[in-house]
């Protein structure tokens, strides 16, 4: 289910470049920019507006700066009460006084709010009472000052890019503001305190000087242990990390790398390296980084871990953002606290990309946990074609944790997004109370913006449909393998899906289709003589059935056609072809003596049959075929009518005879008193997959 999202959208008459949240008062907002140096009809203006209500904002005052000065390019709330709030901006003096050497870029200025009855904003909905603005009571420039060391090229072009205030500390009060320069030949990072509504020189706590050519793309600061503050900041390719105490004015310790983009490979095709866009503390000991990659193929959230020593940082979780994403241009974060210590608190995560979309992700963080296995992004929503234009700026508004638990009032977060086209859009998400039953409990409660469960369910949603998936899949398979190895019977046609060449190779056919016949036969398996010679026929039994078949076999002659195969009984084939067969030498074998011996009997005892021959049958090729259920014996005119059907007797293997002797006995169509030497010359043919399926076990097998 989509998030409950609202916004209000105002339009000002100068393009927008910076934008602040009241860390006090959510209600307002202050935003800067304007047209610049001597651009006629586009001022260079500061605007305080109202966010008091979620379906629409309004503008409630301005602050007309000079047209002969630069517009604003940062700014940040210094300070606030219940009647006005303290601004820092970023203005360049007028060109004149750049090249003179004088350029007072730190600005600050008294913002008055309006006085107004005292009121639960967003309580009602549309029809809500709306309560007349009225204008600010009073908007006073403060001072000016120059913190950033001065510039000796010809051309100074130097400008106030990025400012950044620490929030405020709850124990002394003190806050930190950093500045950085843009355009400069050689960047400088500037530490100040923050303390006065308008700085000076004497407030500067450290400087820090660049290389050539290298510019700060952003900073941030944070209140540290013992009252320290944590300065960071990013180039390019490289991350820093400043150490500030707390009372000390002077410090001389010098920044401390601790992360930064390897070179790459030099044998890789492309040369340029992912680059820094900006920086944000969520912890002392946790950095988020928003990176780019090279040609603008894509942006890439990295979170790090800031080392207590002088160890580098560790990059503990990456997050990359969806593909219309192809550069990052703005980053926000926001803490949702909770009333205990020891409590997992929720940060909330907006990145702006150049296809004008904001991604908000969430990231719940454990004190009591290891930072590598506790963290994780959980994607909240995308806003897409939030302004007409690039967007310049992001800022999240401050929520503190109420104090009372009255869970009547709904409480919001509120994200303010500027751009280029002059327009401030105002997204509101509603914060719900966790855990759920708090509210109804009575107990202390923290607000989040997604519950921390909803990752975890869909993450192991997403497992089990995987898990299904590979299952399925892996059954698939393997009863498509048992089909085409005759494991199972076809259900689903596998052998089909083969070429010819390999179901030759791999297929067999099913083995249990036949329980008598197994496939492969392995020589335990082997009938014994016993049982054999029990199943065998008698002798009258075997005569009968010869004089049948023999009789059918002389009417069949007359019609047998040369490439027509007629099918007789094989122990009626070999009988025609014993007795009309020329005389010939007994094979000479280890038991020659018996077989010749078997075979006068086998003469004596088909005497009497005295079958004429209507045709040459020596000259004629036997072929016998097992169809699985039983026997068939074909008659071909010779050996190259029968082709690669079959192979003869002579050409089998050892285990391949004892099969198709083990199969003749169950077929009737010879004995063991008969001898081998009646089955020279007969072709077997591999199609009923007897022979062929011991040719397959054994290749399967080596």
């Amino acid at each position: 289910m989509a998030p409950s999202i609202t916004s209000a959208k105002l339009t000002l008459s100068y393009p927008l470049y910076a934008a602040d949240f009241d860390p006090s008062n959510s209600n307002f907002l202050v935003v800067g920019g304007g047209g610049g140096e001597g651009r006629s009809g586009v001022g260079n203006k500061i605007t305080l507006v109202d966010t008091s209500r979620k379906h629409r904002i309004s503008e409630v005052a301005d602050v007309d700066l000079s047209r002969d000065e630069d517009s604003v390019t940062s700014l940040a709330v210094a300070r606030s009460s219940d009647t006005s709030a303290v601004v820092f901006a970023g203005v360049n003096s007028s060109a004149a006084e750049q090249q003179a050497g004088r350029n007072e870029h730190l600005r600050s200025f008294r913002l008055g709010y309006p006085s107004r009855k005292e009121s639960k904003p967003d309580a009602k909905e549309d029809g809500e009472v709306e309560l007349p603005a009225a204008k600010a009571v009073e908007t006073l420039a403060l001072g000016k000052v120059s913190l950033f060391t001065a510039s000796t090229e010809s051309k100074k072009e130097t400008y106030q890019r990025v400012l950044r205030l620490s929030p405020v500390s709850k124990d002394t009060g003190s806050r930190l503001g950093v500045v950085a320069t843009g355009l400069a030949a050689a960047g400088e990072v500037v530490i100040f305190d923050a303390l006065r509504d308008s700085p000076t020189q004497e407030d500067v706590r450290q400087r820090v000087q660049l290389g050539k050519g290298e510019e700060a793309a952003d900073v941030d600061v944070i209140e540290g242990k013992e009252g320290a503050y944590l300065v960071a900041y990013c180039t390019d390719y490289e991350v820093y990390v400043c150490k500030i105490p707390s009372v000390s004015k002077s410090n001389d310790s010098e920044p401390q790398f601790i992360h930064g983009t390897p070179h790459p490979d030099v044998f890789s095709s492309g040369k340029k390296r992912p680059t820094f866009r900006s920086l944000r503390f969520l912890t002392p000991s946790l950095l988020l980084l928003l990176q780019n990659q090279p040609n603008r193929s894509g942006a890439e959230l990295l979170l790090l871990e800031v080392p207590d020593n002088a160890d580098l940082g560790t990059v503990v979780l990456r997050k990359v953002l969806h593909s219309a994403i192809k550069s990052g241009s703005a980053l926000a974060t926001a803490l949702l606290p909770a009333s205990n210590a020891r409590q997992d608190v929720q940060h909330v995560i907006a990145v702006a990309g150049q296809d004008i979309s904001i991604t908000i992700l969430s990231l719940f963080h454990s004190p009591t946990r290891k930072v590598s296995s506790s963290l994780r992004f959980n994607t909240y929503t995308t806003v897409y074609n939030v302004h007409p234009l690039q967007m310049t700026a992001l800022a999240f508004s401050t929520f503190t944790l109420p104090t009372k638990n009255s869970y009547s009032v709904p409480y919001f977060l509120k994200l303010a997004s500027t751009s280029m086209s002059s327009t401030v859009i105002v997204h509101t998400f509603p914060l719900s109370p966790h855990p759920q039953t708090s509210a109804q409990q009575g107990f202390p409660a923290r607000f989040v913006i997604q519950q921390p469960f909803s990752g975890d369910m869909a993450q192991m949603g997403l497992s089990v449909i995987v898990s299904i998936i590979v299952v399925a899949l892996g059954a698939f398979l393997l009863q498509a393998w048992t089909e085409i190895r005759g494991g199972t019977p076809e259900y689903l046609g596998a052998k089909g899906w083969l070429s010819q060449r390999l179901q030759d190779y791999v297929a067999l056919p099913y083995m249990f289709e036949d329980v008598h016949v197994k496939t492969p036969v392995l020589p335990s398996e082997m009938p014994k003589v016993e049982e054999v010679r029990s199943r065998m026929p008698s002798q009258e039994d075997v005569k009968d059935t010869i004089v049948e078949d023999v009789s059918a076999i002389v009417d069949k002659a007359e019609n047998l056609k040369d490439t027509v195969a007629e099918t007789f009984s094989l122990r009626s084939l070999l009988l025609l072809r014993n007795k009309f067969s020329p005389p010939q030498d007994a094979a000479t074998t280890n038991d020659g003596e018996d077989e010749n011996k078997d075979d006068e009997e086998y003469d004596e005892d088909n005497e009497d049959t005295n079958i004429p021959s209507p045709f040459d049958l020596p000259s004629k090729a036997i072929l016998v075929r097992d169809s699985g259920s039983s026997l068939s014996t074909q008659l071909h005119d010779d050996e190259s009518a029968v082709g690669d059907q079959g192979i003869p007797w002579e050409e089998l293997t050892k285990d391949q005879k004892e099969l198709w002797k083990t199969r003749l006995i169950e077929a009737g169509e010879w004995t063991l008193e008969e001898g081998e030497t009646v089955l020279k010359g007969v072709f077997f043919s591999q199609i009923g997959g007897l022979v062929g399926g011991v040719v397959g076990g054994m290749m399967g097998g080596s």
